[in-house]
């Protein structure tokens, strides 16, 4: 651990002193600003609506010929048509883990018809009719796959190269809003003996079907969202479903009799799997559900963040890049509304390039950022906990508020999280069946079987 805290600390005295002759931009309004988007997903989409509206110039970038970033389902795995590597994690029974009303995007309501926790179709659908509705196709560069971001006399340099015939351009911009997630490259466990084990072995960003799985012996790996998720999608083909993980989350779901419960996988050998408590399974198959790393392969060294495959640092407000705080990565928290959360960061970000407000200075930024990390590393958390909102999810949107002066996210949002994280402990088999509906910024009902609650969990 000692040893860890040093290279920690090492890295982050690394960016102050090569860094600290940078131009401090916190408090510069550039005027007509040139905006750069990379991704059209939904991180992508809204800054462009927000940006868009206030009238200020931007591009977005997108590698593929499509919106909807890792919403768009691909029955393919590995590579798309042009060669690059397909984002989308989505499998054919996917539907949202949190209620409606947290994912819908502010000024364009879901419809009231489709279903309280939505397939990936509905909600990809959803996707597409937002950026129609708000015409921001005319906006995006499809099929430009950005190469290089780097930061040369006090602008951001772009290099982006045209996937279909190669051809390579360059442009400058003042700001560079970076959209493209962390759900496309996984993350892989390498446990030992792999080589020998004679059946298959994916991760869920290759997951898509239970059917290849039907009556066959399968092995699951983790017990994060898509952990528990495909576990139960592929329990209803398999003949058994072994559950490998070492979470402290207190599940109560009755899983079916060949659902089987394991610790961490010690080790493959050619025919299953060895626990770390001594017992054996045979398998047919492995899918590690192990989460994704956080990848940016187009931000070079002057970009001036810390990038490794668990974090991404030192940002502040979660997204603002403290050495360069003319760039801006979304969607890193976890642990939150993620959609909510887009969206307003994309209406803070907006306001930022608007000259809405100015950050404050370098040091506190840092200061900032330094807090919350010194009290991950005191509770002997990795740095990877760096990106986690949590509890502290309706703080963040008011402090983005009182920072910026955006409309307040309602605390009712934060307020459902909760309660339907509450329903998923108690039974991940039924926790969909429950429909949300907000009555103001506070208040909501849910509704099961014809029994109304409010959010206190009394009956009306």
């Amino acid at each position: 651990m000692c040893s860890k805290i040093i290279l920690y600390a090492l890295c982050v005295l690394y960016l102050e002193i090569s860094l600290v002759s940078a131009l401090d931009l916190t408090k510069t309004h550039i005027s007509n600003p040139r905006v750069c988007i990379i991704g059209a997903g939904l991180a992508g989409l809204t800054s462009a609506k927000y940006l868009k509206e206030e009238g200020i110039k931007f591009v977005v970038l997108e590698s593929t010929r499509y919106v909807g970033g890792t919403w768009r389902y691909d029955s393919r795995v590995g590579y798309d048509e042009n060669g690059l590597p397909l984002h989308t994690s989505m499998y054919m029974h996917l539907r949202t883990n949190l209620p409606k009303p947290t994912m819908e995007l502010r000024g364009f309501p879901l419809p009231d018809d489709i279903p309280s926790f939505p397939s990936w179709k509905i909600y990809y659908n959803y996707i597409k009719d937002y950026a129609k509705h708000f015409d921001l196709e005319r906006d995006i560069k499809f099929l430009h796959n950005v190469i290089l971001v780097s930061r040369v006399n006090d602008i951001w340099n772009v290099k982006y190269q045209n996937v279909l015939t190669g051809e390579e351009f360059e442009d400058e911009f003042d700001f560079v809003i970076v959209g493209t997630g962390h759900f496309s490259k996984p993350n892989m466990p390498n446990i030992p003996g792999e080589e020998k084990f004679s059946g298959s072995i994916i991760h869920s960003h290759d997951y898509r079907d239970p059917i290849r799985y039907k009556g066959r012996r399968v092995l699951v790996v983790g017990a994060g969202p898509s952990g528990m998720d495909i576990a139960i999608d592929v329990a209803y083909a398999a003949k058994t479903l072994v559950h490998s993980h070492h979470s402290k989350i207190n599940f109560r779901t009755v899983f079916p009799k060949h659902y089987i419960r394991k610790p961490d996988v010690q080790e493959f050998n050619e025919t299953g799997a060895i626990f770390k408590d001594g017992s054996y399974e045979d398998l047919d198959d492995v899918i590690y559900c192990t989460g994704f790393q956080y990848y940016y392969p187009f931000l070079d060294e002057s970009c001036g963040l810390n990038l490794t495959p668990q974090s991404v640092t030192p940002l502040y407000k979660y997204m603002v890049n403290i050495y360069q705080p003319t760039m801006l990565v979304m969607g890193l928290v976890v642990r939150a509304c993620l959609v909510v959360a887009l969206d307003a960061q994309s209406r803070y970000a907006t306001a930022l390039i608007k000259g809405n407000f100015t950050l404050p200075p370098k040091e506190e930024m840092l200061e900032e950022w330094q807090k919350r990390a010194d009290s991950i590393i005191s509770r002997g958390r990795p740095i990877s906990d760096i990106h986690f909102l949590a509890e502290k999810e309706d703080e963040y949107y008011a402090e983005l508020t009182k920072e910026s002066g955006i409309g307040r996210v309602p605390p009712v949002m934060f307020k459902i999280r909760a309660i339907d994280t509450e329903a998923k402990l108690e039974n991940l088999y039924t926790y969909r069946n429950y429909a949300y509906t907000v009555i103001d910024n506070e208040n909501f009902v849910r509704s099961l079987d014809n029994i109304t609650e409010n959010n206190s969990g009394n009956n009306l």
